[in-house]
């Protein structure tokens, strides 16, 4: 039998070389930020090779192209896309431009 893992999500990437460590993260049942939403806690680790990330990586989007085409989910636009052209992206309030990616925050 073979051992299943469950995530909430990706908590961070790190690249070392040639190896990727991508830390997997659930959310905590007894823990709390000051809103009172559960954090998200470290769960476990996948180490590979980058050539073995790249390859994952592919698989996945073509994972997701399926699930859209299925209408199975939605993309949502980004900001860039959805502010008037030339607008450029949102500049963060220490004056830094803010990444679009949730996971920069």
């Amino acid at each position: 039998m073979h051992t299943e893992i469950y995530s909430d999500g990706i908590g961070e990437i790190t690249v070392t070389g040639n190896v990727l460590r991508i830390d997997l993260v659930s959310l905590s049942p007894t823990e709390r930020d000051a809103n009172n939403t559960p954090k998200a806690t470290f769960r476990q680790r996948i180490i590979m090779p980058l050539d073995g990330f790249a390859n994952a990586a592919d698989l996945i989007q073509k994972v997701m192209q399926g699930l859209i085409e299925a209408g199975a989910i939605q993309r949502r636009p980004t900001p860039e896309a959805a502010a008037p052209a030339g607008t450029g992206p949102v500049p963060a309030p220490n004056g830094a431009h803010r990444n679009s990616s949730p996971n920069f925050v």
